[in-house]
C-alpha cells in the first residue's frame, strides 16, 4: 500500500482500502432459544431411539451378555458411547442440525455466530462434550441457570439450540 501523504489526509482525501472486520451487531435480534423442557425431552427421545438399540447390541451381541458387560464396564461403555456420538453427530450433520428427538420437538443446533448448521468438527466436539458434561452433571446443570439455556458443551463448541422456525411456519 502506498504511503499516505499528510496533505491528502488533511484535505480529507483518504484512500482507505483496508477491509473492515466489524461483526454485524445483533442488537434488537430476538433469538428463539429452545427451552430446557424441550431440550430434555429431545435428549430422552434420543436416548430411547439411538442409545438403547446400541446398548442392546453391545450387551448381547458384542459382549455376550450382561455378565460380561459387568466384568468390563469401562470397555462396554466405550463400545456404547463412541457409536452413540457418531450416530448423533451424523444425524445432526446430515439433517440440518437435528437428531430424531430434536426433530420431534422442533428444535435444532446452530452455530452461535451465523445461525446456520455448525461444521462437522463442532458437532462432533459438541456431542463428545455433551456426554462428558452429562456424566459430570456440572455442564448439564449450567443450562438451568443461564438465560440462553446453554450448557457447557454449547459454550465450548460455540453452538446454540434454537426453535426451528421452518417447522413453525409450516404449521
Amino acid at each position: 500500500m502506498a504511503k499516505q501523504r499528510f496533505r491528502d489526509l488533511k484535505k480529507g482525501q483518504v484512500n482507505n482500502n483496508k477491509p473492515t472486520k466489524k461483526k454485524p451487531k445483533k442488537e434488537g435480534l430476538i433469538i428463539p432459544y429452545a427451552t430446557n423442557k424441550q431440550k430434555s425431552k429431545a435428549v430422552l427421545t434420543d436416548i430411547f431411539m439411538l442409545l438403547m438399540p446400541i446398548m442392546y447390541i453391545v450387551f448381547y451381541l458384542v459382549m455376550d451378555g450382561r455378565e460380561a458387560f459387568a466384568e468390563d464396564k469401562m470397555l462396554g461403555w466405550l463400545y456404547i458411547l463412541v457409536p452413540f456420538i457418531i450416530f448423533q453427530s451424523a444425524f445432526m450433520f446430515f439433517s440440518n442440525g437435528q437428531t430424531p428427538g430434536y426433530r420431534a420437538y422442533k428444535i435444532r443446533v446452530v452455530d452461535t455466530e451465523t445461525f446456520l448448521k455448525p461444521p462437522l468438527f463442532s458437532i462432533i466436539f459438541r456431542n463428545t462434550a455433551m456426554v462428558l458434561s452429562i456424566l459430570t452433571l456440572f455442564g448439564w446443570l449450567m443450562m438451568f441457570f443461564r438465560k440462553d439455556h446453554k450448557g457447557l458443551h454449547d459454550l465450548l463448541s460455540n453452538t446454540s439450540v434454537i426453535n426451528d422456525q421452518h417447522h413453525k411456519n409450516r404449521g
